[in-house]
């Protein structure tokens, strides 16, 4: 048995952070991972290049029951924070749409960068190691694992959500809460596509690999303005994956193909000025001709010229466009869900430490917790604050 005055469960963005920040406080640190390799959600992420942070991060970009608990740890390490961290690594970078940033090589940079922080300050890393027991004891806690036991005075749990099962994702940070009497927020899975019924699928069938950009996707109160795909499952895109998030069983959500466009008032224009020409024609201005040939189709429109259509018709059209209502069925699931929506209660954490509040030495950080991000290097901004707050006192 083995002596560390951290042990944390999980290799990933949140516990290396927390561990190469314990580290640096002198802290004796162990951190474990069953995977092979180190922060794979970090490799696979933003096209291999890795969606580090985002310059907007702000509370407001985050879910969670207490929409106020991660306010203290996004406002004590910031996304300029880790910019500054990944700079002095001389890791070039660019900025996409939305403050999105990206490596400009490889997302094994930010892998690397962790590893070497851990490494200065002599954090040992076991991957292939499974725990297979956690218990406390007197001074802190034991942990039992595939390759031995290790004892610590505190434990950090970045296991992460059930997002991805194939890369090795577990539900094993929630059991090991309910174990130690902390709640959890029920988990769904979130930033996923959302599935259609067999039926409306197959109507669809024609419009699968279809994009468009921009659309507004909204559903109650919230909406979001990004691309949209169509997919032999459903819809897919950047504004879906956002949207899924806030959707549940049973709603709808309304599409804007045309976002900023009276797009009635503009058929009737057509009708007076280019009267012979096709309605399919004009539509193909605004969108794919495989979706203009549809909406024409479904909604009675394909014959005859603009010239010929009733503002009836054109109605129907424009609301086809400017707003689709659709109820999606569910969703792909964790197979393909980006994060986990819900996870260990905040109620019984402090937010400034990321420690559970009755039981001295235990912490969560990272997607475990009921914080969750957009789309857009939020989730990896949340694993990092939290992470580090974690890192401050563990």
């Amino acid at each position: 048995m083995t002596s560390y005055d951290v042990v944390v469960i999980g290799a990933g963005a949140a516990g290396m952070m927390c561990a190469a920040e314990a580290g640096k406080r002198g802290r004796r640190v162990l951190i474990v991972d069953h995977a092979d390799k180190p922060g794979e959600k970090i490799r696979i992420s933003g096209g291999g290049r890795c969606n580090f942070t985002n310059l907007r991060a702000s509370p407001a970009q985050f879910l969670s029951a207490n929409p106020r608990f991660c306010i203290s740890a996004l406002s004590r390490y910031t996304q300029h924070d880790f910019l500054k961290l990944v700079e002095r690594y001389g890791i070039a970078w660019h900025e996409k749409t939305l403050g999105q940033l990206f490596c400009d090589d490889s997302a094994r940079q930010i892998i690397d960068m962790m590893l070497s922080e851990m490494r200065a300050v002599g954090v040992e890393l076991r991957l292939g190691t499974s725990v297979t027991r956690v218990a406390k004891a007197d001074d802190g806690f034991e942990v039992s694992l595939s390759n031995g036991t290790a004892r610590c005075r505190s434990l950090v749990v970045a296991t992460g959500g059930k997002s991805i099962p194939k890369m090795g994702a577990t539900g094993f940070g929630y059991d090991l809460a309910q174990y130690f009497g902390l709640r959890l927020v029920e988990t769904r899975p979130a930033l996923v596509p959302l599935t259609f019924e067999v039926g409306l699928l197959e109507r669809l069938k024609p419009l699968a690999g279809v994009a468009v950009d921009p659309t507004v996707i909204g559903c109650a109160k919230t909406r979001f303005e990004e691309a949209m795909l169509f997919t032999h499952r459903g819809l897919s895109g950047p504004a879906v994956l956002q949207i899924s998030s806030y959707w549940r069983e049973g709603q709808e959500i309304v599409v804007d193909m045309a976002p900023g466009v009276d797009l009635f008032e503009e058929l009737r224009a057509a009708r007076r000025e280019r009267a012979r020409q096709a309605l399919v024609t004009v539509l193909s201005d605004r969108l794919p001709r495989r979706l203009a040939q549809h909406i024409v189709e479904t909604e009675g429109a394909a014959a005859g010229n603009v010239g010929d259509l009733s503002d009836k018709v054109l109605r129907r059209v424009a609301v086809a466009v400017n707003a689709w209502r659709v109820k999606p069925v569910g969703s792909e699931g964790y197979r393909t869900a980006e994060v986990t929506l819900g996870g260990v209660d905040t109620r019984d954490l402090d937010s400034k430490t990321m420690a559970a509040r009755d039981v001295p030495g235990l912490y969560f950080v990272g997607e475990v917790v009921d914080v969750t991000g957009w789309l857009g290097g939020y989730n990896f901004q949340w694993a990092w604050s939290s992470g580090w707050v974690a890192g401050q006192t563990a």
